[in-house]
């Protein structure tokens, strides 16, 4: 006797053949687990970016072949995959499509039986809980806990269960209590065909901040090796021209070069040096103009200075400017002036 078939089930197949075979990019996600609420919103999140269409593993795989594709590349697609549902985008590239449904990822607490997924630890510390007989029940799991301070809280930090080993009682109760929800659900991406290449998942996870972060770090040594080595280009010429001049002016003050660039910069510091001198002499070797001039800096420096020790303070600040600014000019001191 022939098993009759179901009627939607040839649809099914027609639906998912139509789907496998239009331009754009096919991929099989797992929803396994995901609450119906859940998936409703995570639907509701793509909508107008893919299309979602759940069927049989065995239903998917007649689709695929009617489409003409490649069985082996839907085998490796559908690996690892409990609840697969076939999605498809044309707005898409498979990154974007894969950063998407990233998004959808959420935990929710863990039922007796499942499996951990990674180690759960609960970390030492105070709760949000008052005294109580919460207390029995967190040990009773595995969680040593006491009151500290009129609260509840872990003595130590201890992992419960270890990745593979299954959550057993009522531990993913209390672990939720905890904020600790380790069963994670989502729209998993098991792969995608993209221009007939399959990519897994992995495949699809870049690192797009440790992208961002090498392209300026190679672009700014680039730009250092070739101002460094004098690669004349648009982008080099500003710098080396820049340090070209700054460069060029720090020659000529050292060599004393008198020049529109310069003869201020020369003035005012010999002037400087000069006044310095003459402050160290006696006022009968100085005329009438320097005399005049050393007053008018003491009582100028004598109106601006309340005390003796803030006048000290000054001084010191101004002599430490004036050391600088010879460093930054390349002068020698004195005997660059007076030979």
């Amino acid at each position: 006797m022939i098993p009759k078939v179901a009627s939607w089930k040839p649809n099914r197949v027609t639906e998912l053949r139509d789907i496998v075979s239009k331009e754009g990019i096919v991929g099989v996600v797992d929803i396994s687990g995901v609450p119906a609420k859940n998936m409703l919103d995570m639907r509701n999140s793509l909508r107008g970016m893919i299309t979602m269409t759940m069927a049989k593993k065995s239903l998917i795989r007649l689709a695929w072949k009617e489409a003409g594709l490649s069985e082996d590349d839907l085998e490796e697609l559908l690996e690892g995959a409990i609840q697969p549902c076939v999605v498809h985008t044309d707005s898409l590239n498979c990154y974007e499509l894969f950063d998407e449904l990233e998004k959808t990822r959420q935990g929710r607490a863990a039922k007796e039986g499942e499996i951990a997924p990674e180690d759960i630890v609960v970390e030492a510390g105070p709760t949000e809980f008052g005294p109580g007989p919460i207390v029995g029940e967190f040990n009773a799991v595995g969680i040593p806990a006491k009151i500290d301070k009129g609260a509840v809280a872990i003595q130590k930090t201890v992992t419960v269960v270890n990745k593979g080993e299954p959550i057993e009682g009522d531990l993913g109760l209390m672990l939720s209590k905890l904020g600790i929800n380790p069963i994670e659900i989502g729209l998993i991406l098991m792969g995608v065909i993209d221009d007939g290449e399959v990519l897994s998942s992995s495949d699809l996870d870049l690192d797009t901040d440790g992208l961002k972060s090498d392209i300026i770090s190679a672009t700014s040594n680039a730009y250092n090796l070739a101002c460094n080595v004098r690669w004349f280009s648009s982008i080099t010429m500003p710098g080396l021209l820049s340090k070209a001049s700054s460069e060029a002016l720090s020659v000529a003050l050292e060599a004393g070069i008198v020049n529109e660039d310069t003869a201020s910069t020369i003035i005012s510091r010999a002037n400087a040096r000069a006044m310095a001198i003459a402050g160290q002499l006696d006022s009968s070797a100085l005329d009438e103009e320097l005399v005049a001039a050393l007053g008018a800096v003491a009582s100028t420096s004598g109106a601006e200075v309340a005390s003796s020790e803030a006048a000290e303070g000054a001084a010191e600040e101004v002599a430490t400017e004036e050391e600088e600014e010879e460093e930054e000019a390349g002068f020698g001191g004195l005997g660059d002036l007076f030979g």
